[in-house]
C-alpha cells in the first residue's frame, strides 16, 4: 500500500503518513456514501444537528493538538491556526442550526383540491476537494452544511495537508458519532480527485483551489451534467483613496497582502493608490513589512512562516524577477532561502506585468498609482478575476459608491480583503468562481435541490 507523508513545512520533518487511495478505493468510498445517504437523510433534523454539535465540542477539546498540527503542516503562525479552529467550530454550529431551516413552501395551484409543495431535498453524495492553505475550515465549510441538509460527503484533501485537512477530520466525526459511510476521506493527488469527480454516484462536486484546476473540473462535470460549485483564485485589489488614514491603510494593506505568506485566495495582490498619498503609503507599508519577522512558527515567535513548498517559492521569485526586469522596483523584501520569503513591496508596476495580472500567492504587495477614483475603478476592473476588493477612505459614502462599482463577489470599505464569516455569502465571479455562495442560508441553495410535490383528494379528469 502506498502512503502520503505529511511534512513540517519549515523543517521538512515527517509528521506521519496516511494511506494513499487508489481509484478502486474511491469507488468503494462513494458507493458506501451512496448506500448510507438515505438513512442519514431520514433522521430528524435534530439528530443530524446533534452530531454536528458534538463534533464542535470534539474540535474544542482537541484544539491544542490541532493547533500544533496546523502550524507545522501548513507553515502558519499559531494565530492563524487558532482562527481556523474557531472558524471551523463556527461552521459546525451554524450548520447545526441550518438543519432546522424550513425546507418547503406551499405554492398556490389552479387545480381545485390540489396541494402544491416546493420542497428541498438533499443532492445525495457530495464530492469535496479542498486546498492546503486553510485545510480545516475550508473543509468544514463544505462538510458541515452538506451533512446538516442530509447529504453524505467524500472528501479529498490536498496531499500537502493530509492530516489537518483529512485524517483529523475523519477522526473528529467518528468521535462525534457520525454513522459509518456518511463522511469519508480519500487521500491522494490529481488521479484520486479525477475519479471522485467522474464517479457516476457523486451528485455534486465542490472544489476550492486554483482557477486552472477548477476549469478542468467544470469541463468534466459539465459533460456529466453534474452540479459543480467552484471557489477559485483571486487577483484582489486594495484601493487607497486620497483621503484615507494612511496609518490604518498601511496596517490594512500589510495584513491584506502578507498574512499567511500571501497564500490565500482573498489576499490583496494589487494595491491601487491615489497619487496624492502614494509615496507616504508606500513608505508606511514598507516600514510595516520590514518589521515582520520571518521564520519557523513552530520554534519561534514570528509573523510569517514558510511558503508551502519550493514550487510556490520559486514561482513567486520568478514573478518578482520578471517585474523587475520590466522596470519595477523592489522597495523592500524578496525571496530568502527556500522555503522563506520576506514580505515584499514593489513599485513601478504596470498593468501589463505578470506580477499584476496573475494571482501571486506569496507575500508580495505590488503598487500601482492612479490619478483619481475613476481611474482606480477602471484599473481594478481590468481583470478576469472577481473575488473581493477593498476601498479605504475617510468618506463612507464615497467608499460605498466606489466599492459597488468594483468587479467581484465581495467588497469591503475600510477593512482588509481577507474576510470570512459563517453567515456571509462567500464567493466570486468570472475566473474566481462558478456556482452559488457558501455561508448561512445560501448553503440551502448549494447543498439541496427543489422538488415539486402535489397531492389531490378530488377526482381528476383527462381526455383519455
Amino acid at each position: 500500500m502506498s502512503t502520503l507523508i505529511a511534512l513540517d513545512k519549515a523543517s521538512g520533518a515527517s509528521l506521519g503518513t496516511v494511506p494513499a487511495a487508489t481509484p478502486a478505493d474511491v469507488d468503494a468510498a462513494v458507493e458506501r456514501a451512496a448506500a448510507a445517504q438515505p438513512a442519514w437523510a431520514a433522521l430528524t433534523y435534530n439528530e443530524r444537528a446533534a452530531v454536528l454539535r458534538r463534533a464542535a465540542l470534539e474540535l474544542t477539546n482537541r484544539a491544542a493538538t490541532l493547533r500544533e498540527l496546523i502550524v507545522r503542516e501548513t507553515g502558519s503562525i499559531p494565530g492563524k491556526a487558532d482562527y481556523e479552529i474557531g472558524a471551523a467550530s463556527g461552521e459546525l454550529l451554524e450548520a447545526a442550526a441550518l438543519a432546522a431551516r424550513p425546507i418547503g413552501e406551499v405554492r398556490p395551484s389552479n387545480h381545485a383540491g390540489r396541494f402544491s409543495l416546493a420542497e428541498r431535498v438533499p443532492l445525495g453524495v457530495v464530492a469535496a476537494i479542498t486546498p492546503w492553505n486553510f485545510p480545516l475550515v475550508l473543509g468544514m465549510r463544505v462538510i458541515a452544511p452538506a451533512l446538516a441538509l442530509g447529504n453524505t460527503v467524500v472528501l479529498k484533501p490536498s496531499p500537502e495537508t493530509p492530516l489537518s485537512g483529512g485524517a483529523m477530520l475523519a477522526d473528529l466525526f467518528a468521535a462525534a458519532g457520525l454513522p459509518a459511510g456518511v463522511f469519508q476521506v480519500v487521500q491522494g493527488g490529481a488521479e484520486v480527485g479525477s475519479r471522485l469527480v467522474e464517479h457516476p454516484a457523486t451528485a455534486m462536486v465542490h472544489f476550492t483551489g486554483s482557477t486552472t484546476v477548477g476549469r478542468s473540473i467544470a469541463a468534466t462535470a459539465g459533460g456529466l451534467l453534474k452540479k459543480v460549485s467552484l471557489e477559485l483564485g483571486g487577483n484582489n485589489a486594495l484601493v487607497v483613496l486620497d483621503d484615507a488614514d494612511l496609518d490604518q491603510a498601511a496596517m490594512i494593506g500589510a495584513w491584506s497582502s502578507f498574512h499567511y505568506q500571501g497564500q490565500t485566495c482573498i489576499t490583496a495582490g494589487r494595491h491601487v493608490v491615489h497619487a496624492a498619498v502614494a509615496d507616504a503609503y508606500v513608505a508606511a507599508l514598507a516600514g510595516r513589512a520590514q518589521a515582520i519577522e520571518v521564520g519557523d512558527p513552530h520554534t519561534g515567535a514570528v509573523g510569517l512562516g514558510p511558503m508551502i513548498n519550493e514550487r510556490q517559492h520559486a514561482r513567486a521569485a520568478e514573478l518578482l524577477a520578471s517585474a523587475v526586469t520590466a522596470g519595477a522596483t523592489v522597495v523592500t523584501g524578496g525571496p530568502q532561502d527556500p522555503p522563506f520569503f520576506r514580505p515584499t513591496v514593489v513599485t513601478g508596476v504596470t498593468p501589463e506585468m505578470r506580477l499584476w495580472r496573475e494571482e501571486i500567492f506569496a507575500p508580495i504587495a505590488p503598487v500601482l498609482v492612479v490619478s483619481d477614483a475613476e481611474e482606480a475603478v477602471k484599473v481594478v476592473n481590468d481583470t478576469e478575476y472577481g473575488l473581493v476588493n477593498s476601498v479605504l477612505t475617510a468618506d463612507l459614502r464615497r467608499g460605498l459608491s466606489v466599492a459597488r462599482r468594483l468587479r467581484g463577489g465581495m467588497a469591503h470599505v475600510n477593512d482588509a480583503t481577507p474576510q470570512d464569516e459563517a453567515l456571509a455569502p462567500f464567493g466570486g465571479i468570472g475566473q474566481s468562481g462558478l456556482g452559488g455562495r457558501s455561508g448561512g442560508d445560501d448553503n440551502l441553495d448549494e447543498f439541496t435541490q427543489r422538488r415539486w410535490l402535489t397531492t389531490t383528494d378530488l377526482p381528476v379528469h383527462y381526455p383519455y
